[in-house]
């Protein structure tokens, strides 16, 4: 709006001065006196000025005459095509002014003025190539979705312009939601330009998004070939993939094919930990006990996981827990001061009722890395050592408030995941979950969880006067506890079965 007033502002003063040096010259006297073959002609001031622009638009046509007789001239001395590129350059000339001015006014956003330069364009150029290109981009920025569409389907069928078109139909069908068309698109560009970054890329994640392991392989070898992935990260990614592909024949009941699979995958990224869990679950299948506990203790020392601790209980099944003890050793003696292997010990020696031991084993790590486990572990600790109830709870109680630990999150969105998947479900990024600690808001309710330890506290010091709602409570805050318990990822249960024995 504020420019548009400054513009008529501009505009009438221009006018005014216009006018204001119309006048000066009409009232001053003097001017221009011509004399030709004997005859004398005088014009005044005003009357030279206007004469004078005459002169400049005569010159010019002048030039533009003799132009045309000179093409005309070589036309007939034999130049057939002399007198069309007279006139092409003047239309070329028009034609790259408004293709220009469209792509100036794709650059600023506007949408609906590019559209109409490229029309323009396309009357004065014969290069459908950019201007369908030009007409395809104004369309989608001015929100002509249909148009931008049956410009892509033109350009389709130029051979030039052919991956252009492709790939804009393709980014609509994703824009739509229509994964199963864009990802044949993504097929056919992809078959198109193979060294095309952006189009390996949205492949890849759409056949991992359907699953189609085999194709994403065979997207990601082509990524590494071409030079637009380095190998390192190429061969973790070719073990999600080798491991995901594991998975799926493990639900076709091909029970070799899955071990072989599995095999692979840990061999392409040891460090992978479902891999690791999934090669060496093959290798017992097999009997094969020494490269299972091969495969762990390698994974253990990059990262100690519980997976790889319930993996590791499962290679011998009948052992007393002093046997567990020392043959998990292999582990415990790598990352001693991890707390996933604190935990651990812990966990081994309170299935060998060993409390001071496994109170030894945890050390501080309530007090430096609290998790809802390491306290449950505790609290285990204390009923094996005889504490009160009371104290038992308290500890259980102190679970609900702090943090479950590490989980499956996503890098890119911070969802959490129940259990590690190649793709998340809720970003759809690709080999995007590692094995953290998520960030957990402080509970700041005075009524919510941080009201617990005063509940099992207030317990202790009244146990003489404690009505039926009070012990409705605690039991509610065991009953809570017992759920963080069994949510906890670990080998509890194997280390269970293990004391049942």
């Amino acid at each position: 709006m504020l420019w548009s007033l400054v513009k008529i502002i501009l505009f009438m003063a221009a006018v005014a001065a216009a006018a204001l040096g119309a006048g000066y010259l009409m009232e001053s006297t003097g001017g221009i006196r011509v004399e030709l073959m004997g005859n004398e002609y005088t014009f005044n001031a005003f009357q030279s000025v206007i004469g004078l622009g005459l002169m400049v638009i005569a010159v010019w046509i002048l030039l533009k005459v003799l132009s045309l007789l000179l093409a005309t001239w070589r036309f007939l001395n034999g130049d057939e095509t002399a007198i069309s590129r007279y006139f092409d350059r003047n239309r070329e000339r028009k034609g790259h002014e408004a293709l220009a001015q469209g792509m100036m006014a794709l650059a600023s956003g506007e949408g609906r003025v590019a559209m109409a330069k490229a029309d323009k364009a396309r009357k004065y150029l014969d290069k459908p190539e950019l201007t369908n290109l030009l007409t395809a981009q104004a369309a989608e920025v001015s929100g002509d979705r249909r148009k931008a569409e049956e410009v892509y389907r033109k350009m389709i069928e130029n051979e030039s312009t052919r991956f252009v078109g492709v790939r804009g139909i393709m980014k609509q069908k994703l824009a739509d939601g229509d994964t199963e068309t864009a990802m044949k698109l993504a097929e056919k560009a992809f078959a198109l330009k193979p060294k095309h970054e952006e189009t390996q890329d949205t492949l890849l994640r759409l056949q991992a998004k359907s699953e189609d392991w085999a194709g994403a392989r065979s997207t990601l070898n082509a990524k590494l070939r071409h030079g637009s992935m380095p190998r390192d990260l190429h061969r973790r990614r070719d073990a999600v993939l080798a491991l995901s592909q594991a998975n799926e024949v493990i639900a076709d009941g091909k029970t070799i094919e899955a071990r072989e699979a599995a095999i692979e995958a840990n061999r392409l990224s040891p460090d992978l930990i479902p891999a690791a869990v999934m090669a060496a679950q093959s290798y017992v299948a097999q009997e094969k006990p020494k490269y299972a506990t091969r495969v762990l203790k390698k994974a253990w020392e990059t990262q100690p996981h519980p997976d790889l601790a319930a993996a590791f209980a499962d290679i011998v099944a009948e052992e007393t827990p002093e046997q567990r003890i020392k043959r998990f050793a292999v582990l415990t003696r790598l990352n001693p001061d991890h707390p996933e292997t604190r935990m651990l010990l812990a966990e081994l020696n309170i299935a060998g009722e060993n409390f001071p031991e496994a109170r030894r084993a945890l050390g501080d790590l309530i007090e430096t890395h609290p998790t809802a486990r390491s306290v449950t572990i505790m609290a285990a600790i204390e009923r094996g050592e005889g504490a009160s109830d009371t104290v038992v709870k308290g500890w259980l109680a102190k679970a609900l408030s702090v943090s479950r630990g590490p989980q499956w999150v996503c890098d890119n969105c911070q969802h959490l995941h129940g259990a590690w998947a190649p793709v998340c479900e809720n970003c759809e990024s690709f080999d995007t979950l590692s094995w953290k600690t998520p960030p957990t808001p402080e509970v700041a309710a005075p009524t919510g969880v941080q009201m617990l330890p005063l509940i099992v506290g207030a317990l202790e010091d009244t146990s003489d006067s404690v009505d039926v709602e009070e012990v409705d409570i605690v039991d509610d805050v065991v009953e809570a506890a017992d759920v963080v318990e069994d949510a906890a990822v670990d080998i509890t249960d194997a280390v269970k079965e293990a004391d049942a024995r």
